[in-house]
């Protein structure tokens, strides 16, 4: 990306005075990356997180650069509840930016809601969705999204990768599905780091004095293996950390300017 340089695999800390700065510079990274893969192939491939990110995406509401039609949205994970249900992500991102936008409603992919009864069939529909999308235009090991969108929890948790749990170890598929989820609900499904990884860029969105002591743990500690610390993206240079001032104030890391 343009105006945001770094040594190679090595992540780019942009801080902001405050939330609505991050949301407005967020905004114009989408944009920018929506051109890039407009240019080259014609569509945008996106995967949005939950948790407090949908409300991070104010910037797109309202916004005559984005090409909507163009968009294929999925989800890095999914709480296993009906798609109404409060701990949906996807009613999250519904709620604060498809229902505000001219997106078809045929290029957002949620979870099938017949198949919350069997994990493993959701889990496989959902990998079979991705497989419809990429495998035969990309014709690659793993689907290779443009951009993903990613939390972090405060026990440093990134999409439902969790501390200590056995999906960190998962090579081979592409959606995995855990039944023990630390934090409620426990039933989920969740992309695995090598479908994180291999997107084309990569970007947490953290805020908040909350974030404070996580962040500094995961980008001044990295060797302690934090699950959001393991994201690594196979294309040099393109992972970001979004942040605010008050999750950024004990970060040692050095701050990247950013400019587009």
């Amino acid at each position: 990306m343009a105006g945001v340089h770094q040594p190679p695999n090595a992540p780019a800390l942009v801080s902001f005075p405050d939330t609505d700065a991050l949301a407005h510079s967020l905004a114009a990274f989408i944009l920018k990356a929506q051109k890039d893969s407009l240019d080259k192939k014609g569509r945008f491939t996106i995967a949005l997180s939950g948790g407090s990110l949908p409300k991070m995406l104010k910037g797109l509401v309202d916004n005559p650069s984005v090409k909507w039609d163009k968009w294929q949205v999925f989800y890095v994970d999914e709480r296993v509840v009906p798609l109404d249900h409060p701990d949906s992500n996807h009613l999250a991102c519904t709620t604060h930016l498809f229902s505000k936008v001219p997106i078809p409603a045929e290029n957002i992919h949620p979870i099938d809601p017949t198949l919350l009864n069997d994990l493993e069939e959701l889990s496989d529909a959902y990998e079979k969705d991705l497989i419809r999308e990429f495998a035969q235009k990309d014709a690659a090991r793993f689907p290779i999204f443009d951009l993903i969108l990613l939390g972090m929890g405060p026990d440093g948790h990134t999409a439902s990768l969790f501390p200590g749990h056995e999906l960190l170890t998962e090579e081979d598929r592409w959606v995995a599905y855990l039944d023990d989820s630390p934090k409620p609900p426990p039933k989920r499904i969740t992309f695995t780091y090598p479908v994180i990884n291999h997107a084309l860029r990569v970007v947490f969105v953290a805020a908040g004095k909350e974030k404070v002591d996580t962040l500094s743990n995961i980008l001044d500690h990295p060797e302690a293996g934090l699950p959001a610390a393991r994201v690594k993206p196979a294309h040099p240079g393109q992972l970001y950390w979004f942040v605010d001032d008050a999750a950024a104030e004990k970060v040692q890391y050095p701050r990247t300017p950013f400019k587009l």
